[in-house]
């Protein structure tokens, strides 16, 4: 249906982002022109098109970015009404959509290859469009920005799918901003406990408070913020590092190695996330496993800039710990969570134990080692392709009923 290279990424503020395509890269010859047009205060004059033309079995495309027919977890795909849209008469601020179109990607599927120039076959992978973004974006989010004396601000970076900010976004933004005011130290044991919800729509504010410094030795006590309200706290002990006097770390586990494992998608393009065994699913029917979750983590392309090497491998920490805890369930997964039951991260403890190289494989190891009382707890590594222990965390989440049956909630907020 389409395969372009050059395909635009429009974002507006509280919606899903849109793909458009330059109409030569559609096949548009299995789609008619409806007569309504839709005028859209910010696209402008919208036009509709529509297909009788269904291929359920079309594949997407190999290269660049696609769209197809196939599986939506949102519409039926077998209605064809609408489904492109072109841009007509844009306004002026988006005069580049002129003359492109874009698709109902909830009826249609949009994946993009995650890949560029020269990507060996072994690296490439599809992310399912519309995506969070890319690893630039993530990393400008974790790239916190300097506002005054040991204080820093975040970039906004709206998520139309779940707007609230992760507990290991603020541990890997607190690390980044410590690693910026005692520059030649590196973050060695990092706490935070997340107080409250942070809003993912508005910026974030960290206030770094001296609390010792010494000839190696740096603490930190952090407080996040937005607007009056303080979302988490949290301390870091830097350090300047020595030479070993004595040296010895846990084994890595016996794991597929990432080119073994499965690629799964969190909507990154420029990150690859490979699951051992495919064993994270959010589907409360998978099969019943122990509470151990391996994935491999790596970035394509990153800055040599060690503080936000280590604020990046911090942030993925809270992603895979509460699924460990579920997985022994049957009838329960990460898909009802904020709608049947409560789930949330409510403290990371991190221990960074040589440089980080996020854009080389990581393997996070978690293991959840209790549930109950409406807590789990995991104890968690993280190991070099090679197999050497980089860094150790434990994680404490809640898994508990919602205190009230609330059928007005948004789960896109709720905990």
């Amino acid at each position: 249906m389409a395969d372009s290279t050059a395909a635009l990424r429009l974002e507006v503020a509280g919606d899903a982002p849109i793909l458009c395509f330059p109409a030569d890269d559609v096949e548009l010859s299995v789609f008619r022109h409806d007569t309504a047009s839709v005028t859209c205060p910010v696209k402008g004059v919208v036009e509709q098109w529509s297909t009788d033309r269904l291929d359920p079995g079309a594949g997407a495309a190999s290269t660049g970015t696609g769209a197809s027919w196939g599986e939506s977890p949102v519409a039926d795909a077998t209605d064809g009404s609408g489904v492109l849209w072109a841009f007509t008469d844009p306004p002026e601020p988006l005069a580049a959509l002129a003359g492109r179109v874009a698709f109902d990607h909830d009826r249609v599927r949009v994946e993009v290859v995650d890949a560029v120039a020269g990507t060996p076959e072994r690296d490439v992978t599809t992310k399912w469009f519309p995506t969070w973004g890319d690893a630039a974006d993530l990393l400008e989010v974790m790239d916190v920005r300097p506002i005054g004396e040991h204080r820093y601000v975040t970039v906004i970076r709206d998520d139309h799918r779940r707007p609230v900010v992760e507990a290991s976004q603020m541990l890997g933004q607190a690390i980044v901003a410590a690693g910026r005011c005692a520059p030649g130290r590196r973050v060695v044991s990092s706490h935070l406990v997340a107080l409250r919800a942070a809003d993912a729509r508005a910026p974030l504010e960290l206030q770094l408070h001296p609390a010792g410094e010494g000839r190696t030795f740096t603490t930190f006590t952090v407080d996040v913020t937005q607007g009056d309200r303080r979302c988490a706290v949290g301390m870091l002990l830097l350090d300047v590092t020595a030479g070993d006097v004595i040296a010895h770390a846990a084994a890595p586990p016996e794991v597929a190695g990432p080119y073994d494992s499965v690629p799964h998608d969190m909507g990154v393009t420029g990150r690859d996330l490979r699951v051992v065994d495919a064993a994270y699913t959010d589907d409360p029917d998978a099969p019943v496993g122990p509470p151990v979750l391996d994935a491999w983590v790596r970035f394509r392309e990153l800055p040599d800039d060690p503080p936000l090497h280590a604020g990046l491998l911090a942030q993925f920490t809270g992603h895979m710990s509460i699924a460990a805890a579920l997985r022994p369930h049957a009838g329960i997964g990460q898909r009802d969570a904020h709608r049947t039951f409560s789930t949330a991260v409510n403290a990371i403890s991190l221990s960074l134990h040589a440089d980080i190289r996020a854009d080389r494989w990581l393997l996070y190891h978690h293991l959840s080692t209790f549930a109950g009382d409406g807590m789990t707890h995991s104890e968690c590594r993280v190991h070099d392709e090679a197999g050497r222990l980089l860094a150790s965390f434990s994680v404490d989440g809640m898994v508990r009923p919602f205190a009230r049956v609330d059928a007005a909630r948004d789960d896109r907020t709720a905990l």
